[in-house]
């Protein structure tokens, strides 16, 4: 079985956002911004983030890996 470009650039993805989520190089920082702190707004962020890239993960390569047939 072979896997599409497509799949592994998915992976790629996953693994960034995976790797990033933790904000490491923010801990022990104190910056507040519009009074919380920094490394809190990195997750909002990078949630919000997480959040769009698994719509696009849903709007083809979710029904391709599950043999879903869209019928669109």
């Amino acid at each position: 079985m072979t896997r599409p470009r497509t799949d592994y650039l998915w992976i790629a993805v996953f693994a960034v956002l995976v790797t990033f989520a933790i904000p490491w190089f923010l801990w022990r920082d104190a910056t507040t911004w519009a009074g919380l702190p920094v490394w809190l707004w990195w997750h909002v962020g990078w949630m919000l983030l997480a959040s769009v890239a698994f719509y696009l993960f849903t709007r083809g390569a979710w029904d391709r890996g599950m043999d879903v047939d869209r019928g669109v």
